[in-house]
């Protein structure tokens, strides 16, 4: 997922968050709906973002998620622009682009 850092908000671009689809996927559908619950603002059709204090929480769901199996790389890790330095707590979750 492209992110960017913006006044220590993490910001996920909209077009690489996952989608609910009502009688889709219960992972896919978990996974969004636990991303929503911990970001700080989540518009429908709108970048998300999260603030630093539920970095921590956000990591370990993308593990979690991750480890499951049922989703790729390209939607449980951070990707991030190479000028960018990536937080401590999220670089066992984060790459660069």
């Amino acid at each position: 997922m492209r992110v960017t850092l913006q006044d220590e908000i993490l910001i996920i671009n909209h077009e690489d968050l996952p989608n609910y689809q009502k009688g889709g996927s219960i992972v896919r559908n978990s996974y969004f709906w636990a991303l929503k619950s911990i970001a700080c603002y989540a518009p429908k059709g709108k970048d998300w973002e999260f603030d630093p204090e539920v970095w921590v929480a956000l990591r370990r769901m993308l593990l979690s998620f991750s480890q499951s199996g049922y989703l790729g790389l390209r939607e449980t890790v951070l990707e991030f622009s190479p000028d960018t330095i990536i937080p401590e707590c999220l670089r066992s979750v984060s790459t660069w682009l």
